[in-house]
């Protein structure tokens, strides 16, 4: 009963965010408008410097609560936070069968999940942030690895919950970038032969890495709204995350 109560009072919480304290920003990609929400604390310094910024990429299902929430905590860290649009205006899938169609044509179109990400961290850095890093949930996990993969210019990538696995046609390469992965060990979306190719993935690719990996946890373990949410693991992660950005942003 007290499970239940605390999941009720987290949701609720997560229906009460303010989204007026997260602007909309509006940029293209060619012809395709996006809608990413960046913090209020976008253009302010810390004395005299620039405040360092987050990339979030969503879940699958576009911009969500979790993703929301993750900006306005790491707004009171001092960071400035950005959250990106990767399928753009009109494009948004209503049920998880639209999410998983929409969200696979973009993991296995590698290039223009890179390339929506790209567009993403040049908003955020037009935000006024300096040195920037970027993390993702599920989808958007899978998204921070790509980055990672892509060679994008962030200080560090955090994976959340995400897919770890990529064609076996694509070569590993040199990886510049930091990556912290927080990886729920009953995860059923991600096999072992998935994590141990990422492992050799990022130890070809000669990075600064670390696996993180939550007991007794399912994929969606940080989210109050899912049924698989973990609270005590879900806050083990956030500070995870919030210790790498600590590292790799200040």
């Amino acid at each position: 009963m007290k499970v239940l109560i605390l999941t009720v009072l987290l949701m609720s919480a997560f229906q009460g965010i303010n989204s007026q304290s997260l602007k909309t920003v509006s940029y293209l990609d060619e012809t395709q408008k996006l809608n990413g929400l960046v913090t209020s604390n976008a253009g302010e310094q810390l004395h005299g410097k620039q405040l360092p910024g987050v990339l979030i990429l969503p879940a699958w299902k576009g911009v969500d609560n979790e993703a929301r929430k993750a900006a306005l905590d790491l707004e009171k860290e001092g960071y400035i936070a950005f959250i990106a649009d990767i399928y753009g205006e009109g494009n948004i899938p209503e049920d998880n069968a639209a999410a998983a169609k929409l969200s696979s044509s973009y993991k296995n179109d590698y290039k223009a999940y890179q390339h929506r990400i790209s567009l993403a961290l040049e908003q955020l850095r037009a935000q006024g942030a300096d040195k920037v890093a970027v993390i993702g949930y599920c989808f958007g996990g899978t998204g921070a690895l790509e980055a990672a993969r892509a060679g994008l210019d962030v200080e560090g990538v955090v994976s959340i919950h995400g897919g770890l696995s990529k064609d076996a046609a694509r070569p590993n390469g040199p990886i510049s970038t930091k990556v912290l992965v927080e990886h729920p060990a009953e995860d059923k979306s991600v096999s072992k032969e998935d994590l141990d190719n990422l492992v050799n993935e990022l130890k070809e690719g000669n990075a600064d890495w670390q696996i993180i990996i939550y007991a007794n946890t399912g994929h969606t373990f940080t989210n109050p709204e899912s049924q698989e949410y973990d609270e005590v693991m879900a806050k083990r992660a956030w500070n995870h995350t919030l210790m790498f950005l600590e590292e790799v942003l200040k």
